[in-house]
């Protein structure tokens, strides 16, 4: 053998970053049929609301008239897409509602760690929104075996109150979607983004949803001022839009 030929392990990290997740891996898992189905599987073991049985019977509908060729995403297939290639041991979730998001992550990977920020408002949207109880019952159905905090109150100060009793605390996942108003929504993603661990993932959605038509421009402000470099990508095709970052350093 050449001994000047280096093996795998001698060349790692001599030119290039560690190996990491890309958003465009991200993509790829995501849009698959079978993450898609996987998607529709979880829908239809959570407890259904109208909302939740429109984007199941959309999503069949897809996949029956494109088949593998269909690009879609929504926050349900990205949160699934990147919990399956991170595994992630905490998450953090801001809009957290009737647990929808949760169980797609808790779905990918049952150990994780969740603490999730909410005001759980009655008939949000013009639909039920039963509580942190409900939503603990939601991920139990799916068997999630992590550590479950389900705090409730306005973000803007729930989450800065948490961060600061938690403070070494940094999450490998990270969901904003709550306050859709733009200094909300650009209060929350930078209250979270300074704890997204390296290699981690940021999800921000609704950033083509047609009454909130500025948050696709609050995410990339919010991504031009973070402490580190993340990498991103956007979905405005279909539906309601939905925005990712990876933490790359």
């Amino acid at each position: 053998m050449n001994q000047s030929v280096f093996s795998s392990h001698d060349a790692l990290g001599r030119w290039y970053h560690p190996v990491q997740l890309t958003c465009d891996t991200v993509l790829r898992r995501a849009r698959r049929p079978e993450s898609i189905r996987s998607v529709i599987r979880i829908l239809e073991t959570l407890q259904p609301d109208d909302y939740s049985t429109y984007i199941r019977a959309y999503l069949a509908e897809g996949l029956a008239k494109f088949g593998e060729d269909w690009e879609y995403l929504d926050i349900t297939n990205a949160l699934l897409a990147g919990s399956s290639l991170i595994q992630p041991s905490n998450y953090l979730e801001i809009g957290v509602r009737r647990g929808r998001s949760l169980g797609m992550v808790a779905s990918a990977h049952r150990p994780v760690n969740i603490v999730g920020f909410d005001m759980w408002q009655k008939d949000y949207a013009g639909m039920s929104n039963p509580g942190a109880d409900f939503v603990a019952s939601e991920l139990k159905a799916l068997g999630h075996t992590g550590t479950l905090e389900l705090v409730s109150g306005d973000s803007h100060q729930t989450v800065p109150a948490y961060l600061k009793t938690h403070p070494g605390l940094e999450f490998d996942l990270i969901t904003v979607d709550g306050d859709h108003s733009d200094e909300g929504a650009l209060a929350d993603l930078e209250t979270v983004i300074p704890r997204l661990a390296v290699g981690g993932m940021l999800v921000f959605d609704d950033v083509a949803h047609p009454t909130h038509p500025n948050l696709l421009k609050v995410w990339r402000k919010a991504i031009q001022g973070a402490p580190f470099q993340v990498s991103t990508a956007e979905f405005t095709s279909l539906g309601y839009g939905v925005a990712l970052g990876l933490r790359v350093s």
